[in-house]
């Protein structure tokens, strides 16, 4: 792998700006869209009820919320990706012969 680190740097550096010029900068347009959603009114609603059930500030409720939803996201995240990397390990081993 070290004799392919140059072809290694280029293959990533390639990546990156592909991923770059998929950015969309038109945040402020976004924002107001994703914000009108009615998703966004339930989980309002969500933190309200969070807040109230209990008894901590809707500021409270609101980051429990979002740590929660990060969280399963990155368990997902991760679970996905160790997935792809059994997987990888098993193409990479090739036929096994017993």
């Amino acid at each position: 792998m070290f004799d392919n680190r140059e072809s290694v740097q280029l293959l990533n550096t390639a990546i990156i700006k592909a991923k770059e010029k998929k950015i969309d900068t038109s945040y402020e347009d976004r924002l107001k869209e994703a914000c009108s959603r009615p998703a966004i009114k339930a989980l309002g609603a969500a933190v309200t009820q969070l807040s109230e059930t209990q008894k901590i500030s809707r500021d409270q409720a609101a980051i429990q919320l979002i740590e929660s939803i990060k969280e399963l996201e990155t368990i997902w995240t991760d679970y996905v990706m160790m997935e792809g990397i059994n997987n990888l390990k098993n193409i990479l081993k090739g036929p096994q012969t017993h």
